[in-house]
């Protein structure tokens, strides 16, 4: 019996996600011009373990594979909805982040989604969307320029810098409002990446008293 609590005028996502077209992403080519050195490694050479701490630090990757598209439950009370998942080969999270074409492929992949799960709902004109606040990369924030094109395509505002955080631990953060929260009765909270959720739960911490309907978004489901 599921017991999630859900606020009235809510949209049940879970049965919308079977018929859901997800755009799909080519995968960048491999190089395949890379010729062997002489300090390459010996295939055949005894095996190390690797340190525990080198194995922590695997950047992740992301591969675009299609039909991806999932809610997960990181807080019994709510669901992110994400695009993409976590791969073991791909471009990594710092490359992509780094490409200023990402932004536009994001952008246009999450309208598709979200165009596909809300529906006629966003022609009502009462949706906004917000992203987490800026920590280190406070000049080109990647969430802030999806969510600013996305706001676009999208044909409603996107409201910047709502949330800030003064604390540089994710896990049990306290946000507070920047500036003046939405009047927008519905809100689209959108991150790039999501991995235990800890943003998105800071982020419902800090929108909930203010009694609307939020939905969670991200591109990338960081977790295997």
């Amino acid at each position: 019996m599921n017991t999630r609590s859900v606020r009235k005028g809510a949209i049940a996502l879970d049965e919308v996600l079977n018929d859901i077209e997800v755009p799909s992403l080519e995968a960048p080519d491999l190089d395949a011009s890379f010729t062997p050195s002489a300090q390459s490694k010996d295939l055949f050479a005894e095996k190390k373990r690797a340190a525990w701490k080198d194995v922590q630090q695997a950047e992740a990757r992301c591969d675009f594979a299609p039909n991806k598209v999932r809610i997960s439950y990181r807080n019994p009370q709510f669901g992110i909805i994400s695009l993409w998942k976590k791969s073991l080969y791909g471009r990594t999270l710092t490359d992509i982040k780094s490409d200023p074409d990402m932004v536009e492929k994001f952008a246009e992949g999450m309208n598709t989604l979200i165009r596909q799960i809300l529906g006629h709902s966003l022609a009502s004109g009462d949706w906004c969307i917000v992203t987490s606040p800026k920590r280190r990369h406070k000049e080109r924030n990647f969430a802030s320029l999806i969510s600013a094109r996305l706001a676009e395509l999208l044909g409603i505002p996107f409201y910047e810098d709502v949330a800030e955080c003064h604390s540089k631990h994710r896990v049990g953060a306290v946000f507070t409002f920047g500036k003046e929260p939405p009047t927008e009765r519905n809100i689209i909270v959108f991150d790039d990446f999501v991995t235990s959720g800890a943003t998105m739960i800071s982020m419902r911490e800090l929108l909930m008293p203010l009694g609307k309907n939020l939905v969670f978004f991200t591109g990338i489901n960081n977790k295997l």
